[in-house]
């Protein structure tokens, strides 16, 4: 198994960047592909970004393509989500998710094991 704690979050302005961060604990953190998933209020949790074990491969929702990167350190079990030009529209709780197999998916299912969520606000 492994444990996932987001950091990061906070109340900032539209147009503002923020660096969100997930720590993982347990089982071999490289092993794992990861992902970023929002949820606003009233709506489905939504797939934000992806990475793979290696951090070679990315994928994004493309309302933030251009805005949003995802990177990852395997030798600090770590992943991150770097926020740039941040919108109105961004405004959520922010999930990590890791997957046991080599490749990430853009689906919630898709994903074995979740952190509790930061949270997000973004001021116009």
């Amino acid at each position: 198994q492994v444990q996932l704690v987001e950091s990061g979050g906070g109340l900032v302005q539209a147009g503002d960047s923020l660096r969100l961060s997930c720590a993982a604990s347990g089982r071999t953190f490289s092993s794992y592909a990861m992902g970023w998933f929002r949820q606003a209020p009233g709506k489905e949790r939504e797939f934000v970004a992806a990475i793979d074990r290696s951090g070679s491969n990315t994928d994004y929702v493309d309302s933030v393509k251009g805005r949003f990167t995802i990177s990852r350190d395997n030798a600090k079990d770590m992943v991150y989500l770097q926020m740039n030009s941040l919108k109105t529209e961004d405004t959520a709780v922010y999930y990590c998710a890791a997957r046991s197999t080599r490749g990430f998916s853009m689906f919630r299912s898709g994903y074995n094991y979740w952190g509790q969520g930061t949270q997000v606000t973004v001021s116009s």
